[in-house]
């Protein structure tokens, strides 16, 4: 488990960095994706990981945990933050992250109705 703890501490660092070099090219003082970065280094080096046979006991057993838990978290604490950004910025912000869930949750209605439950 150990190993895959630092397998996902430097995606992390390394997501974070590039997040920061993208924000820093972009003229932004932000990280830009970075967290998104982490993921996909995170899935590729699990890939990775398997071609080269290394996936196989402990290292197979802290990878698939930490993947099951890191990617719903991050998921939750971007969501939060946007939220949190949204009622600050005011009607509009809140307007444009509310009308298309709303537009998806119609859209399933349609589509379960016009393709029936079985």
């Amino acid at each position: 488990m150990i190993k895959g703890l630092a397998l996902l501490s430097f995606c992390f660092l390394s997501g974070m960095w590039c997040g920061s070099l993208l924000g820093n090219s972009l003229g932004i003082d932000a990280n830009v994706g970075g967290v998104g970065f982490a993921m996909i280094f995170f899935l590729l080096l699990k890939e990775a990981s398997v071609k080269k046979g290394l996936w196989n006991g402990e290292f197979a057993f802290g990878i698939e945990f930490w993947n099951k838990l890191y990617i719903p978290i991050v998921i939750a604490m971007a969501a939060s933050l946007n939220v949190k950004s949204a009622l600050s910025s005011g009607l509009l912000a809140v307007l444009a992250g509310l009308l298309p869930v709303l537009l998806a949750f119609w859209v399933f209605k349609v589509l379960i109705k016009k393709l029936g439950t079985s």
